[in-house]
């Protein structure tokens, strides 16, 4: 079997962040998240990282991580690309929004032929779900119809400076995921999360106990292939209701598949933190984090320097 491959989706526009955050320092060393997911997937045994930009980027990738940690790991760039439509689709006139999390794996066709795991570029995870993601795929990477999700506590997830994007999932006694709903606005709350589908005017309580996604996935390569055959009935659909802001997204086509009977999700639940950016207020406190679990020991000071 093919050893499984790391990709990281880095193509997003960071609209409510301000800025390229994939590569924004989260350390007075300079490393970015992506250092520590990296770090994590290394000793995990992952070997190769594939990371999907849009190309304009490419030059500050290669500087910001690329550059550095070339002789620790294979790096590999893919590239997201606006255009990448089926024959018969353009991109309508004033979109400038990238297709979703769907349409950046599918730009991997050409690169990856075996097992790989899907991460955000960032999100940090926590040490144990790159073992246990790497895990899976070299015991199951080949099953084509099988899959893995990295199930996240809600409570773990939110941010107190806005709201964020989550695939809820409930999973059966066997930890088979029966249904994953993508909320697009989930909250913080007083007395836990809640989530709007109407933009914010009402708010839905929500159990701050229940496992979401955080799009970190493991598949078989067959999946780069059914995302390819799904997106033309997804343009079909979508584009002409909202043709600036629709989105192909991972968790959406994988419940799809899901309910075909098509593919089997296994839920890989982890305990640990999320910590990101989505906001630029986000970021004192997890640099604060990240510093915590340096003076812990579980990672290096510089990372890759030391």
């Amino acid at each position: 079997m093919k050893k499984p491959v790391l990709v990281i989706m880095a193509a997003g526009m960071g609209s409510r962040y301000g800025g390229l955050k994939q590569i924004d320092p989260i350390d007075n060393r300079g490393n970015i998240i992506m250092d520590f997911s990296i770090f994590d997937a290394k000793r995990a045994g992952f070997e190769k990282v594939v990371i999907i930009i849009k190309k304009e980027n490419e030059a500050d990738f290669m500087a910001a991580i690329g550059n550095r940690i070339g002789s620790q790991i294979e790096v590999v760039y893919a590239f997201q690309d606006m255009h990448d439509l089926p024959a018969g689709f353009e991109v309508p006139e004033g979109r400038v929004k990238p297709w979703g999390t769907s349409q950046a794996v599918m730009s991997i066709r050409d690169i990856v032929d075996g097992p790989f795991a899907v991460i955000n570029a960032d999100d940090y995870y926590g040490v144990g779900a790159f073992k246990t993601i790497y895990d899976y795929l070299v015991e199951h990477g080949e099953e084509e119809d099988q899959c893995a999700m990295v199930g996240y506590i809600l409570k773990n997830t939110l941010t107190e400076n806005g709201h964020v994007a989550r695939g809820v999932c409930v999973a059966d006694e066997n930890n088979h995921l029966v249904q994953i709903d993508e909320r697009t606005k989930i909250i913080k709350t007083a007395t836990g999360a809640a989530y709007s589908e109407n933009d914010g005017q009402t708010w839905v309580e929500t159990d701050p106990d229940g496992v979401v996604s955080m799009n970190f996935w493991g598949f078989s390569s067959k999946l780069i292939q059914d995302l390819v055959d799904g997106f033309p009935a997804f343009l079909e659909e979508n584009v002409p209701k909202n043709p600036m802001k629709c989105e192909y997204l991972l968790p959406a086509t994988v419940g799809q598949l899901m309910k075909a009977g098509k593919l089997t999700v296994n839920v890989l639940q982890s305990t640990d933190k999320w910590h990101g950016v989505t906001y630029k207020e986000d970021k004192p406190e997890v640099m604060k984090a990240i510093q915590e679990l340096k003076d812990q020991g579980l990672y290096p000071q510089g990372v890759w320097a030391e």
